[in-house]
């Protein structure tokens, strides 16, 4: 049994210490540029293009990548990551049959999607994946999507993608002091609130930040689509779907004058939720969470860059700390009056993560990590307690080399990017059942990046192969009785490619980028003759694709868009199922931004979803969901209030998902929400 009061504690602690923070803040200073800290992802940006809510670039490493302006979103109250992951172009988002948000890009599966909390792998834990709605997205100054492998120093089980959220480690030096509220409702008569602030830090030694937010939301259900009928009566909601959260974070950095610098950040989450059981499946999953909590806590340090006998170098490191608990009551009927089973699971994830750089030379610099992680497992059910342990390290380095001093013709800048990594994983405690013993991979990339045209235009192309280990869920969980456990799953190896351009043309932005991955061993889910599912390992699973990314600006309004296109093929010739799970081969999306009247800013969009494939819960055959549009509208508008020391700034907005009300699935059984209206009211 974990230490209950403990935890509690920590989540009480600081949801106080959020609002102290947030109610002490005042406006003050100014943002101040910060080049002490090295990023995870260091990217190349086109210059001269006005701001926008997602932006695409490129990293050094070889890598296509989209910042994320958190402030220009139409974000609700309390929003969280799921959120704004929805609005980035090429990721694609699912809930599945357990209520979690998934996060897959390119063909890719979602335990090979990296999620970094200031540089904390939140995705190295029992199920080797994160539920990405339950992430404070108020907690992140800076959200980074980088597509491909931009760096082989993330750690172990990094293969298809990297979602970085800087927490404390940011880009500047000093927060400005601040201090905004909001508060919206829906017309289901959901409601939510966020209060967040900031306030800088100063002294005689150096300065920096602290900042900190609390926000709530009570959600009574997500509205059914059209033609979309429960088995029951639900009042036009899907039944089950029902939420109650609170979620808050504290972050402090500081930098001393003299070059070191350190940063703390912590978030926690607690919620009472039900998920949607499925649609016209015999054995559907009646599950509700009495209990869901998560708090994640990294400190991160580093030297700043100095001179050494050799050129100039500098350390980091981060120490992350991940845990949580999960309660699942198991119902017999849709009534949801009856438990037939239950079961907690208690997560703990401690990780440590070390970071050198150095210069070689006048042209070269060498970087290095070595990461470890301990997975901490704890099941329990009939009171019964199983306890499982994962250890994972990885070592490595990789170096960038300007192979181009000064301008040749339109080539204005030329890096190399060449990185190798030794993975290791070992499965010490499984519950009396077999180890999966220790695992030794290695991986390894090269990338290049061009800059032309008066740094008008990047072109980048890059190359990586990876390894990931099998989670110990994916390993041993039996899920209530649902799965049976398969420790001979052996690791999946992924070799991707990809090539592009990012470029500008007069005031309109393009990126077009070609991928291609082959994914051997891939685990994926059958179903049994009894019914029940087990993972194994697939043959190969190939995605090859092209992406399109684009920005124009016409007079006072912005058009902009993305498209993608990509063919997936599963080889598993011994399985019923033939077709990968819940991977479109196509997606895009269209909007326009421009003034309405009075003030009004508007946004619409269009946003397209391609037919895909799930497996069928009670026989496992390949079912096929149609695509479909969502029609989506926002209206808002600013109103100035000066003279005042908070409420300067009033924005309303109104907004409407799914206009159409379409009904769209992302899993059998499992449509997605329908017509939604929002109001929020922000003030800072």
């Amino acid at each position: 049994m974990p230490d209950v009061f403990s935890i509690s504690l920590v989540r009480r602690t600081l949801l106080a210490a959020a609002a102290g923070v947030t109610l002490g803040s005042a406006p003050l200073a100014a943002q101040v540029p910060d080049t002490t800290t090295t990023p995870d992802t260091t990217v190349f940006r086109v210059e001269g293009i006005r701001v926008q809510a997602t932006r695409p670039v490129t990293t050094v490493g070889g890598a296509s990548a989209v910042e994320i302006d958190l402030d220009a979103l139409p974000l609700p109250p309390a929003a969280t990551a799921e959120e704004v992951l929805r609005e980035v172009p090429m990721v694609h988002l699912r809930t599945n049959s357990r209520g979690e948000a998934e996060v897959t890009i390119r063909g890719s599966e979602s335990r090979q999607v990296a999620v970094l909390f200031d540089g904390v792998p939140l995705t190295l834990g029992w199920d080797a994946r994160t539920d990405v709605s339950i992430l404070p997205a108020g907690a992140a100054q800076e959200v980074t999507v980088v597509r491909g492998l931009s760096s082989i120093l993330h750690g172990p089980n990094v293969l298809g993608g990297v979602v970085e959220m800087n927490v404390g480690r940011s880009r500047d030096r000093y927060a400005p002091a601040s201090l905004s509220f909001s508060m919206g409702g829906d017309d289901r008569g959901g409601f939510g609130g966020t209060a967040v602030g900031s306030t800088p830090v100063e002294t005689e030694w150096g300065g920096g930040s602290v900042r900190a937010g609390v926000g709530f939301r009570d959600s009574p259900g997500m509205p059914l689509p059209g033609g979309v009928v429960e088995p029951v009566a639900s009042n036009g909601l899907r039944l089950n779907t029902d939420q109650r959260s609170i979620n808050g974070f504290v972050s402090g950095r500081y930098v001393f004058d003299a070059g070191p610098w350190t940063s703390v950040s912590a978030a926690s989450f607690d919620a009472e939720r039900g998920i949607a059981g499925e649609l016209g499946v015999e054995a559907p999953r009646l599950w509700r969470y009495p209990e869901v909590n998560r708090t994640v806590l990294a400190w991160s340090g580093g030297t700043g860059w100095h001179e050494t006998p050799l050129g100039r170098g500098d350390m980091e490191f981060s120490v992350g700390y991940d845990r949580g608990s999960t309660v699942i009551d198991s119902y017999a009927t849709r009534a949801y009056d009856e438990v037939d089973g239950s079961e907690r699971g208690d997560d703990r994830t401690t990780t440590l993560r070390l970071l050198g750089d150095h210069t070689l030379g006048a042209r070269g610099d060498l970087r290095a990590s070595w990461t470890l992680a301990r997975i901490h497992h704890v099941t329990t059910a009939d009171g019964e307690s199983d306890t499982y342990e994962q250890q994972l390290g990885s070592l490595a380095a990789e170096t960038i080399w300007r192979l181009l001093d000064r301008p040749i013709g339109g080539l204005e800048g030329l890096r190399l990017s060449i990185g190798g990594a030794w993975d290791r994983g070992s499965t010490p405690k499984t519950a009396g059942r077999e180890s999966l013993g220790t695992i030794d991979d290695w991986g390894g990339r090269l990338g290049l990046s061009a800059v032309m045209n008066d740094g008008a235009t990047l072109v980048h192309a890059g190359v990586s192969r990876r390894g990931r280990f099998p989670a110990l869920r994916e390993s041993y969980s039996e899920a209530l009785n649902r799965f049976v456990p398969n420790p001979e799953l052996a690791p999946e190896r992924l070799v991707s490619f990809e090539t592009g351009v990012t470029t500008r043309v007069g005031d309109a932005e393009f990126q077009v980028v070609g991928f291609r991955n082959a994914l051997d061993g891939a685990i994926r889910r059958i179903t049994l003759e009894d019914g029940k599912r087990m993972r194994v390992n697939a043959d190969e699973l190939k995605s090859t694709g092209v992406e399109f990314i684009f920005s124009q600006p016409l007079g006072a309004a912005t058009l902009g868009g993305d498209l993608m296109l990509q063919t997936v093929d599963l080889v598993d010739p011994d399985a019923v199922a033939v077709q990968p799970e819940n991977m479109p081969e196509r997606s895009g999306r269209l909007n326009l931004r421009f003034p309405f009247l009075a003030g009004v800013d508007a946004l619409a969009e269009a946003e397209y979803t391609g037919p895909q494939y799930c497996q069928h819960p009670d026989s496992g055959a390949d079912v096929r969901l149609d695509g479909g549009t969502w029609l989506n509208a926002v209206l808002s508008k600013v109103f100035s209030v000066p003279g005042l020391r908070v409420g300067q700034r009033i924005e309303a907005r109104v907004s409407a998902q799914n206009l159409a009300d379409v009904a769209l699935y992302d899993q059998c059984g499992l449509p997605r929400a329908g017509r939604l209206l929002r109001f929020e009211l922000q003030v800072s």
